[in-house]
Protein backbone atom coordinates (compact mmCIF):
# COMPACT_ATOMS: atom_id res chain seq x y z
CA UNK A 1 0.00 0.00 0.00
CA UNK A 2 1.12 3.44 -0.62
CA UNK A 3 2.43 5.23 2.01
CA UNK A 4 1.94 8.93 2.48
CA UNK A 5 1.70 11.37 5.08
CA UNK A 6 -1.75 11.19 7.38
CA UNK A 7 -3.87 13.65 7.05
CA UNK A 8 -5.43 15.34 10.40
CA UNK A 9 -8.34 13.98 11.03
CA UNK A 10 -11.49 16.50 12.50
CA UNK A 11 -12.49 16.31 15.97
CA UNK A 12 -15.88 15.74 14.59
CA UNK A 13 -14.89 12.42 12.36
CA UNK A 14 -12.93 11.08 16.13
CA UNK A 15 -15.89 11.45 18.01
CA UNK A 16 -18.38 10.22 15.80
CA UNK A 17 -16.33 7.33 15.44
CA UNK A 18 -15.66 6.82 19.13
CA UNK A 19 -19.88 7.45 19.10
CA UNK A 20 -19.97 4.33 16.85
CA UNK A 21 -18.12 2.15 18.30
CA UNK A 22 -19.87 2.59 21.73
CA UNK A 23 -23.06 2.20 20.57
CA UNK A 24 -21.89 -0.57 18.14
CA UNK A 25 -20.69 -3.24 21.15
CA UNK A 26 -24.11 -2.22 22.93
CA UNK A 27 -25.85 -3.37 20.19
CA UNK A 28 -23.39 -6.64 19.69
CA UNK A 29 -23.98 -7.26 23.02
CA UNK A 30 -27.04 -6.77 23.51
CA UNK A 31 -27.78 -9.02 20.52
CA UNK A 32 -24.86 -11.73 21.52
CA UNK A 33 -27.31 -12.06 25.11
CA UNK A 34 -30.36 -12.29 23.39
CA UNK A 35 -29.25 -14.86 21.27
CA UNK A 36 -28.83 -17.05 23.64
CA UNK A 37 -32.72 -17.18 23.99
CA UNK A 38 -32.73 -18.65 20.36
CA UNK A 39 -33.20 -22.10 19.95
CA UNK A 40 -29.98 -24.30 18.41
CA UNK A 41 -30.86 -26.07 14.94
CA UNK A 42 -28.73 -28.62 16.30
CA UNK A 43 -31.40 -30.80 18.01
CA UNK A 44 -33.07 -30.54 14.93
CA UNK A 45 -30.66 -31.37 12.65
CA UNK A 46 -29.72 -34.58 14.86
CA UNK A 47 -33.18 -35.43 15.13
CA UNK A 48 -33.63 -35.02 11.03
CA UNK A 49 -30.61 -37.42 10.45
CA UNK A 50 -32.09 -40.00 12.71
CA UNK A 51 -35.14 -39.86 11.26
CA UNK A 52 -33.12 -40.03 7.71
CA UNK A 53 -31.03 -43.19 8.93
CA UNK A 54 -33.87 -45.31 10.16
CA UNK A 55 -35.45 -44.66 5.98
CA UNK A 56 -32.15 -45.40 4.35
CA UNK A 57 -31.36 -48.63 6.61
CA UNK A 58 -32.05 -51.13 4.28
CA UNK A 59 -30.62 -49.87 1.81
CA UNK A 60 -27.17 -49.09 2.91
CA UNK A 61 -24.45 -51.89 2.67
CA UNK A 62 -23.39 -54.20 5.09
CA UNK A 63 -19.63 -52.68 5.41
CA UNK A 64 -21.13 -49.06 5.34
CA UNK A 65 -23.64 -50.27 8.26
CA UNK A 66 -21.60 -49.27 11.39
CA UNK A 67 -19.57 -46.21 9.87
CA UNK A 68 -23.32 -44.91 8.42
CA UNK A 69 -25.79 -45.99 11.02
CA UNK A 70 -23.72 -46.41 14.10
CA UNK A 71 -26.54 -47.68 17.03
CA UNK A 72 -30.28 -49.42 15.51
CA UNK A 73 -31.73 -46.64 13.94
CA UNK A 74 -35.40 -47.46 15.20
CA UNK A 75 -33.85 -47.40 19.07
CA UNK A 76 -31.76 -43.55 18.84
CA UNK A 77 -34.73 -42.24 16.99
CA UNK A 78 -37.23 -43.74 19.65
CA UNK A 79 -34.82 -42.72 22.70
CA UNK A 80 -34.47 -38.82 21.11
CA UNK A 81 -37.85 -38.37 20.75
CA UNK A 82 -38.59 -39.66 24.36
CA UNK A 83 -35.68 -37.18 25.40
CA UNK A 84 -38.15 -34.31 24.18
CA UNK A 85 -40.66 -33.09 26.71
CA UNK A 86 -44.37 -33.70 25.69
CA UNK A 87 -45.22 -29.84 25.16
CA UNK A 88 -42.39 -29.53 22.93
CA UNK A 89 -43.60 -31.92 20.77
CA UNK A 90 -44.99 -31.71 17.20
CA UNK A 91 -47.87 -33.74 16.17
CA UNK A 92 -45.47 -35.38 13.41
CA UNK A 93 -43.09 -36.21 16.11
CA UNK A 94 -45.88 -37.66 18.42
CA UNK A 95 -47.27 -39.64 15.29
CA UNK A 96 -44.09 -41.18 14.66
CA UNK A 97 -43.28 -41.85 18.87
CA UNK A 98 -46.33 -43.64 19.29
CA UNK A 99 -45.44 -45.82 16.26
CA UNK A 100 -42.19 -46.54 17.08
CA UNK A 101 -43.74 -47.60 20.22
CA UNK A 102 -45.90 -50.19 18.07
CA UNK A 103 -49.08 -48.21 19.21
CA UNK A 104 -50.47 -47.65 16.08
CA UNK A 105 -54.21 -47.81 16.98
CA UNK A 106 -53.04 -44.48 18.86
CA UNK A 107 -52.74 -42.52 15.77
CA UNK A 108 -56.10 -41.92 14.73
CA UNK A 109 -56.39 -39.75 18.26
CA UNK A 110 -53.66 -37.91 17.21
CA UNK A 111 -55.45 -36.62 13.95
CA UNK A 112 -52.15 -37.98 12.11
CA UNK A 113 -51.33 -37.43 8.87
CA UNK A 114 -48.97 -40.44 7.10
CA UNK A 115 -47.89 -38.66 4.13
CA UNK A 116 -44.53 -38.37 4.26
CA UNK A 117 -42.18 -41.91 3.30
CA UNK A 118 -41.43 -42.29 7.75
CA UNK A 119 -44.45 -42.58 8.54
CA UNK A 120 -46.02 -44.37 5.61
CA UNK A 121 -43.34 -47.02 6.26
CA UNK A 122 -44.02 -46.74 10.42
CA UNK A 123 -48.12 -47.00 9.85
CA UNK A 124 -47.43 -50.06 7.57
CA UNK A 125 -45.19 -51.73 9.79
CA UNK A 126 -47.90 -52.05 12.94
CA UNK A 127 -50.08 -53.35 10.73
CA UNK A 128 -48.42 -56.30 8.61
CA UNK A 129 -46.38 -59.37 9.88
CA UNK A 130 -43.23 -58.89 7.55
CA UNK A 131 -41.76 -55.22 8.33
CA UNK A 132 -39.50 -56.06 4.87
CA UNK A 133 -43.09 -55.58 3.12
CA UNK A 134 -43.20 -52.24 4.10
CA UNK A 135 -39.73 -50.56 2.43
CA UNK A 136 -40.16 -48.32 0.10
CA UNK A 137 -36.57 -49.37 -2.20
CA UNK A 138 -36.57 -45.75 -3.97
CA UNK A 139 -37.26 -43.74 -1.04
CA UNK A 140 -34.93 -46.13 1.16
CA UNK A 141 -32.48 -45.54 -1.77
CA UNK A 142 -33.16 -41.80 -1.78
CA UNK A 143 -32.68 -41.49 1.96
CA UNK A 144 -29.39 -43.58 1.61
CA UNK A 145 -27.74 -40.84 -0.67
CA UNK A 146 -28.33 -38.35 1.46
CA UNK A 147 -27.30 -39.59 3.94
CA UNK A 148 -24.09 -40.94 2.87
CA UNK A 149 -23.28 -37.59 0.95
CA UNK A 150 -24.20 -35.56 3.85
CA UNK A 151 -22.02 -37.70 6.25
CA UNK A 152 -19.14 -38.66 3.89
CA UNK A 153 -18.67 -35.50 2.38
CA UNK A 154 -17.53 -33.06 5.57
CA UNK A 155 -14.94 -36.42 6.51
CA UNK A 156 -13.49 -36.34 3.01
CA UNK A 157 -12.82 -32.66 3.31
CA UNK A 158 -11.94 -32.60 7.08
CA UNK A 159 -9.61 -35.12 6.12
CA UNK A 160 -8.01 -33.29 2.85
CA UNK A 161 -8.10 -30.03 4.89
CA UNK A 162 -5.42 -31.96 7.51
CA UNK A 163 -3.24 -33.54 5.41
CA UNK A 164 -3.04 -29.91 3.23
CA UNK A 165 -2.43 -28.28 6.63
CA UNK A 166 0.27 -31.04 7.56
CA UNK A 167 1.77 -30.14 4.33
CA UNK A 168 1.77 -26.26 4.96
CA UNK A 169 3.18 -26.79 7.90
CA UNK A 170 5.85 -29.08 7.13
CA UNK A 171 6.90 -26.35 4.05
CA UNK A 172 7.20 -23.48 7.26
CA UNK A 173 9.54 -25.94 8.96
CA UNK A 174 11.96 -26.46 6.05
CA UNK A 175 11.28 -23.07 5.09
CA UNK A 176 9.62 -23.68 1.63
CA UNK A 177 6.66 -21.47 1.91
CA UNK A 178 6.66 -18.93 -0.43
CA UNK A 179 6.49 -15.20 0.57
CA UNK A 180 3.06 -13.55 0.76
CA UNK A 181 2.31 -10.74 -1.49
CA UNK A 182 2.74 -7.21 0.43
CA UNK A 183 -0.71 -5.90 1.38
CA UNK A 184 -2.48 -3.74 -0.74
CA UNK A 185 -5.84 -2.06 -0.17
CA UNK A 186 -7.77 1.27 0.41
CA UNK A 187 -5.48 3.68 2.22
CA UNK A 188 -7.82 4.28 5.20
CA UNK A 189 -7.25 4.92 8.57
CA UNK A 190 -8.93 3.13 12.13
CA UNK A 191 -10.96 6.16 12.16
CA UNK A 192 -12.55 5.04 8.82
CA UNK A 193 -12.84 1.66 9.88
CA UNK A 194 -14.61 2.17 12.62
CA UNK A 195 -17.38 4.59 11.28
CA UNK A 196 -17.57 1.67 8.47
CA UNK A 197 -18.25 -0.75 10.41
CA UNK A 198 -19.33 0.33 13.54
CA UNK A 199 -21.10 3.41 12.22
CA UNK A 200 -22.66 1.99 8.93
CA UNK A 201 -22.52 -1.41 9.61
CA UNK A 202 -23.81 -2.09 13.11
CA UNK A 203 -25.25 1.65 13.95
CA UNK A 204 -27.47 2.58 11.19
CA UNK A 205 -28.39 -0.70 9.67
CA UNK A 206 -29.79 -1.43 13.71
CA UNK A 207 -31.74 1.24 12.56
CA UNK A 208 -32.43 0.99 9.37
CA UNK A 209 -33.58 -2.39 8.90
CA UNK A 210 -36.48 -1.52 11.53
CA UNK A 211 -37.49 1.53 9.78
CA UNK A 212 -37.16 0.76 6.14
CA UNK A 213 -37.57 -3.42 6.09
CA UNK A 214 -39.94 -4.27 8.13
CA UNK A 215 -42.50 -1.31 5.96
CA UNK A 216 -41.14 -2.64 2.38
CA UNK A 217 -41.14 -6.21 3.72
CA UNK A 218 -44.76 -5.90 4.79
CA UNK A 219 -45.66 -4.05 1.78
CA UNK A 220 -43.98 -6.85 -1.00
CA UNK A 221 -45.18 -9.76 0.83
CA UNK A 222 -48.73 -8.83 1.86
CA UNK A 223 -49.86 -11.25 -0.50
CA UNK A 224 -47.66 -14.32 0.16
CA UNK A 225 -47.58 -17.15 2.15
CA UNK A 226 -45.46 -18.55 4.16
CA UNK A 227 -42.30 -19.38 3.95
CA UNK A 228 -41.99 -17.36 0.62
CA UNK A 229 -42.69 -14.51 2.79
CA UNK A 230 -40.22 -15.04 5.28
CA UNK A 231 -37.54 -15.63 2.21
CA UNK A 232 -38.41 -12.33 0.43
CA UNK A 233 -38.22 -10.55 4.13
CA UNK A 234 -34.33 -12.17 4.58
CA UNK A 235 -33.59 -10.76 0.80
CA UNK A 236 -34.43 -7.16 1.84
CA UNK A 237 -33.34 -7.02 5.19
CA UNK A 238 -30.26 -8.01 3.84
CA UNK A 239 -30.07 -5.38 1.35
CA UNK A 240 -30.68 -2.77 3.90
CA UNK A 241 -28.76 -4.24 6.10
CA UNK A 242 -25.55 -3.23 3.02
CA UNK A 243 -26.34 -0.59 1.67
CA UNK A 244 -25.25 1.84 4.23
CA UNK A 245 -21.96 -0.15 4.55
CA UNK A 246 -21.61 -0.01 0.96
CA UNK A 247 -22.58 3.90 0.07
CA UNK A 248 -20.07 5.02 3.71
CA UNK A 249 -17.37 2.44 1.57
CA UNK A 250 -17.70 4.08 -1.68
CA UNK A 251 -17.43 7.67 -0.47
CA UNK A 252 -14.33 6.41 1.33
CA UNK A 253 -12.62 5.39 -1.49
CA UNK A 254 -13.39 8.07 -4.13
CA UNK A 255 -12.12 10.27 -1.72
CA UNK A 256 -9.03 8.65 -2.26
CA UNK A 257 -6.48 9.88 -4.96
CA UNK A 258 -6.90 8.05 -8.28
CA UNK A 259 -3.16 8.48 -9.30
CA UNK A 260 -1.68 6.28 -5.94
CA UNK A 261 -4.21 3.11 -6.10
CA UNK A 262 -2.23 0.32 -6.06
CA UNK A 263 -2.59 -1.94 -9.38
CA UNK A 264 -5.65 -3.89 -9.55
CA UNK A 265 -7.51 -0.98 -7.60
CA UNK A 266 -8.16 0.47 -4.05
CA UNK A 267 -10.15 -3.32 -3.23
CA UNK A 268 -7.61 -5.44 -5.13
CA UNK A 269 -10.82 -7.56 -6.57
CA UNK A 270 -8.70 -8.95 -9.45
CA UNK A 271 -10.63 -11.06 -10.70
CA UNK A 272 -8.08 -13.05 -13.36
CA UNK A 273 -6.59 -15.42 -13.21
CA UNK A 274 -9.92 -17.41 -12.73
CA UNK A 275 -8.27 -20.78 -11.80
CA UNK A 276 -6.04 -19.48 -9.41
CA UNK A 277 -8.62 -17.92 -7.62
CA UNK A 278 -10.47 -21.39 -7.40
CA UNK A 279 -7.61 -23.11 -6.53
CA UNK A 280 -6.37 -20.54 -3.69
CA UNK A 281 -10.30 -20.65 -2.43
CA UNK A 282 -11.15 -24.18 -2.69
CA UNK A 283 -7.46 -25.11 -0.83
CA UNK A 284 -8.29 -22.26 1.68
CA UNK A 285 -11.92 -24.31 2.21
CA UNK A 286 -10.33 -27.77 3.03
CA UNK A 287 -8.00 -26.53 5.75
CA UNK A 288 -10.12 -24.47 7.37
CA UNK A 289 -12.93 -26.88 7.38
CA UNK A 290 -11.21 -29.48 10.21
CA UNK A 291 -10.54 -26.27 12.15
CA UNK A 292 -14.06 -25.08 12.44
CA UNK A 293 -14.95 -28.54 12.90
CA UNK A 294 -12.87 -29.21 15.61
CA UNK A 295 -13.48 -26.04 17.25
CA UNK A 296 -17.27 -26.63 17.54
CA UNK A 297 -16.98 -29.88 18.56
CA UNK A 298 -14.58 -27.89 21.33
CA UNK A 299 -17.49 -25.82 22.39
CA UNK A 300 -20.10 -27.93 22.70
CA UNK A 301 -17.58 -30.58 25.15
CA UNK A 302 -16.54 -27.40 27.00
CA UNK A 303 -19.66 -25.83 27.59
CA UNK A 304 -22.86 -27.60 25.55
CA UNK A 305 -24.82 -26.59 22.74
CA UNK A 306 -24.66 -22.73 23.45
CA UNK A 307 -28.31 -22.18 21.35
CA UNK A 308 -28.02 -18.98 19.38
CA UNK A 309 -28.02 -20.65 15.80
CA UNK A 310 -28.44 -18.20 12.79
CA UNK A 311 -32.38 -17.81 11.86
CA UNK A 312 -31.45 -18.77 8.40
CA UNK A 313 -30.20 -22.00 8.71
CA UNK A 314 -34.37 -22.42 10.99
CA UNK A 315 -35.69 -21.48 7.28
CA UNK A 316 -34.25 -23.36 5.52
CA UNK A 317 -34.65 -26.51 7.17
CA UNK A 318 -38.59 -26.03 7.44
CA UNK A 319 -39.09 -24.88 4.08
CA UNK A 320 -39.65 -26.85 1.38
CA UNK A 321 -40.92 -23.97 -1.13
CA UNK A 322 -38.29 -24.19 -4.75
CA UNK A 323 -38.92 -20.00 -4.93
CA UNK A 324 -38.32 -19.31 -1.12
CA UNK A 325 -35.09 -21.73 -0.74
CA UNK A 326 -33.71 -20.36 -4.24
CA UNK A 327 -34.48 -16.89 -2.37
CA UNK A 328 -32.41 -18.09 0.51
CA UNK A 329 -29.79 -19.49 -1.69
CA UNK A 330 -29.36 -16.22 -3.07
CA UNK A 331 -28.54 -14.53 -0.12
CA UNK A 332 -26.82 -17.24 1.53
CA UNK A 333 -24.15 -18.27 -1.53
CA UNK A 334 -24.10 -15.22 -3.32
CA UNK A 335 -25.41 -11.90 -1.67
CA UNK A 336 -23.73 -12.46 1.90
CA UNK A 337 -20.19 -13.24 0.37
CA UNK A 338 -19.83 -10.74 -2.14
CA UNK A 339 -20.77 -8.15 1.13
CA UNK A 340 -19.09 -9.32 3.97
CA UNK A 341 -15.81 -10.18 2.03
CA UNK A 342 -16.14 -6.52 0.60
CA UNK A 343 -16.65 -4.58 3.97
CA UNK A 344 -14.15 -7.63 6.37
CA UNK A 345 -11.41 -8.47 4.11
CA UNK A 346 -11.72 -6.04 1.26
CA UNK A 347 -11.43 -2.91 3.96
CA UNK A 348 -10.80 -3.49 7.18
CA UNK A 349 -8.32 -6.35 6.62
CA UNK A 350 -5.88 -4.22 4.72
CA UNK A 351 -6.08 -1.35 6.86
CA UNK A 352 -5.92 -3.17 9.87
CA UNK A 353 -2.72 -5.56 8.59
CA UNK A 354 -0.63 -2.18 7.73
CA UNK A 355 -1.56 -0.42 11.28
CA UNK A 356 -1.23 -3.50 13.42
CA UNK A 357 0.51 -5.98 11.63
CA UNK A 358 -1.21 -8.92 9.49
CA UNK A 359 -1.28 -11.59 12.25
CA UNK A 360 -3.38 -8.52 14.60
CA UNK A 361 -5.20 -7.84 11.71
CA UNK A 362 -6.92 -11.36 10.38
CA UNK A 363 -7.42 -12.12 14.84
CA UNK A 364 -9.09 -8.76 14.92
CA UNK A 365 -11.14 -8.81 11.10
CA UNK A 366 -11.84 -12.66 12.34
CA UNK A 367 -13.64 -11.19 15.60
CA UNK A 368 -15.54 -8.68 14.14
CA UNK A 369 -16.32 -10.92 11.08
CA UNK A 370 -17.79 -13.40 13.52
CA UNK A 371 -19.11 -10.84 15.97
CA UNK A 372 -21.17 -9.37 12.74
CA UNK A 373 -23.68 -12.87 12.72
CA UNK A 374 -24.84 -12.28 16.59
CA UNK A 375 -24.46 -15.45 17.47
CA UNK A 376 -23.53 -16.86 20.65
CA UNK A 377 -23.07 -20.44 19.56
CA UNK A 378 -21.36 -19.85 16.33
CA UNK A 379 -19.18 -17.00 17.76
CA UNK A 380 -16.06 -19.44 18.07
CA UNK A 381 -16.54 -21.34 14.76
CA UNK A 382 -17.51 -18.66 12.72
CA UNK A 383 -14.17 -16.52 14.06
CA UNK A 384 -12.05 -19.50 12.98
CA UNK A 385 -13.38 -19.11 9.69
CA UNK A 386 -12.99 -15.80 9.74
CA UNK A 387 -9.14 -15.87 10.12
CA UNK A 388 -8.97 -18.64 7.39
CA UNK A 389 -10.70 -16.09 5.02
CA UNK A 390 -8.35 -13.13 6.17
CA UNK A 391 -5.02 -15.82 5.38
CA UNK A 392 -6.75 -16.94 1.99
CA UNK A 393 -7.04 -12.79 1.39
CA UNK A 394 -3.08 -12.09 2.25
CA UNK A 395 -1.72 -15.30 0.89
CA UNK A 396 -3.06 -14.78 -2.47
CA UNK A 397 -3.34 -10.75 -2.42
CA UNK A 398 -6.34 -10.53 -3.53
CA UNK A 399 -9.97 -10.53 -2.17
CA UNK A 400 -11.86 -12.78 -5.06
CA UNK A 401 -10.42 -16.15 -3.72
CA UNK A 402 -11.90 -15.14 -0.58
CA UNK A 403 -15.13 -14.71 -1.86
CA UNK A 404 -15.20 -17.84 -3.61
CA UNK A 405 -14.80 -19.35 -0.26
CA UNK A 406 -16.55 -17.95 1.69
CA UNK A 407 -19.50 -18.64 -1.16
CA UNK A 408 -18.30 -22.25 -1.11
CA UNK A 409 -18.44 -22.70 2.53
CA UNK A 410 -22.15 -21.36 2.82
CA UNK A 411 -23.72 -23.48 -0.34
CA UNK A 412 -21.49 -26.74 0.93
CA UNK A 413 -23.71 -25.76 4.87
CA UNK A 414 -26.68 -25.05 2.72
CA UNK A 415 -26.99 -27.92 0.59
CA UNK A 416 -25.81 -30.29 3.67
CA UNK A 417 -29.49 -28.48 5.34
CA UNK A 418 -31.25 -29.40 1.81
CA UNK A 419 -29.67 -33.23 2.29
CA UNK A 420 -31.45 -33.62 5.76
Amino acid sequence: MPSSPRPVVPRWKELLAVLSLALAGLIWLSGLVDSLSRPSVAPALSLQQQELTLLAEPKVPPPLRDALLGESPRDALLKALEGIALEDRSERQKQILVLLQGQGSALADLGGDVGDPLLQQLQCEVSVSDPSLCIDGVEAGRAAFRLAFSTVLPLVTALLGVLLLLGQTWRLLRGRLLAWPEVQGPDLTLIDMALLVAGGFVVISAVGVPLVALPLVGALTAGLGSPRREAVGVVINYAVMALPSLLILWRQVRALPKQRAPQGGWMQWRVRPVLTALLDAVAGWLMVTPLVMLTGWLLVRLVGDPGGSNPLLELVLGSHDPIALGLLALTAVVLAPLFEETIFRGALLPVLATRLGPLVGVLVSGLLFAMAHISVGELAPLTVLGVGLGLVRLRSGRLWPSVIMHGLWNAVTFVNLLLL
